[in-house]
């Protein structure tokens, strides 16, 4: 990066903050605010970075940041694609193609997702590739917004890795992966026909995968709005939940939120994560 170009990154980042105030990202407005919009503390921690380093960015310092830390920043300053994109070039950084692990959040979904703090939620690209979760996502269901590459979709995962099928009883197993497979089919026709990421995952899966490549030889097409299904926590064992689906307009992301099946204990169980805390995602 050169020295301009750090220099505009930090002043760049400044006002991005300065435009945001605390209720927007679900923050107390608190005492004694003396500046407008975020503090840079507050930006570090909705960024997952350090103070530090967070300061020495806006300075027009530091070392070049990575693209996750970009996409990071991007969602906690609620940039709009334009201005996701931009901060991407100021750090010499590629900008990343729609739908993949890196991609931009919607403003509107992540100030939806902030606001549901007493419900798990997280927004998912069509290729069930996990962006950003709550805290309550990731008690009941690991956090999974890390992954990097074909395994940051579940979909992959859960034809290629035999632990990420724990998360389901085994008697709805079959029924998940005919879901899965239609819900893809129909993601794949949404997408360019030369679209890199849908075409590799499928024909990697179709390779790996007697099971996907049998269901995908039926054709059956279906988008995957709503559901009822039984989940597998760590500690607290079988929870029954409706997973309710809310789709961006191009149909590539999705806001996903769980509530407890009425008829159950779910609504007790689903009240305990935030006392049983986060569980991790199980690596093969």
């Amino acid at each position: 990066m050169s020295a301009a170009k750090y220099a505009e990154l930090g002043t760049f980042l400044r006002s991005r903050r300065e435009r945001i105030r605390p209720a927007d990202v679900g923050l107390p407005a608190g005492p004694r605010r003396r500046v407008p919009g975020l503090r840079r503390e507050e930006v570090a921690q909705l960024a997952g970075a350090s103070v530090d380093y967070y300061n020495e960015l806006e300075r027009g310092a530091g070392s070049q940041p990575s693209e996750q830390m970009i996409a990071a920043l991007a969602r906690a300053l609620r940039l709009s694609a334009d201005e996701r994109d931009y901060l991407y070039r100021l750090a010499d950084r590629p900008v990343p193609v729609q739908g993949g692990a890196a991609s931009h959040v919607h403003p509107g979904m992540l100030d939806l997702l902030g606001r549901l703090t007493s419900t798990p939620a997280q927004v998912i690209t069509d290729l069930h590739v996990t962006l950003v979760q709550n805290p309550l996502a990731v008690a009941l269901l690991g956090d999974q917004s890390g992954l990097r590459g074909p395994r940051a979709s579940f979909v992959h995962r859960w034809f290629t890795e035999p632990a990420a099928r724990e998360l389901y009883p085994e008697a709805d197993h079959a029924r998940q992966s005919r879901s899965f497979v239609a819900d893809l089919r129909a993601a794949a026709a949404r997408r360019d026909a030369k679209d890199a990421e849908a075409t590799s995952m499928i024909r990697t899966l179709l390779d790996v995968s007697p099971e996907f490549a049998a269901l995908w030889a039926a054709h059956d097409v279906a988008v995957r709005r709503d559901d009822r299904k039984r989940l597998i926590h760590p500690v607290l064992g079988p929870v029954e939940v409706n997973c309710l689906h809310l789709f961006s307009e191009d149909g590539r992301q999705r806001l996903l939120w769980f509530t407890p099946a009425v008829g159950t204990d779910s609504a007790g169980l689903l009240e305990l994560l935030t006392v049983v805390g986060t569980q991790q995602v199980v690596e093969p």
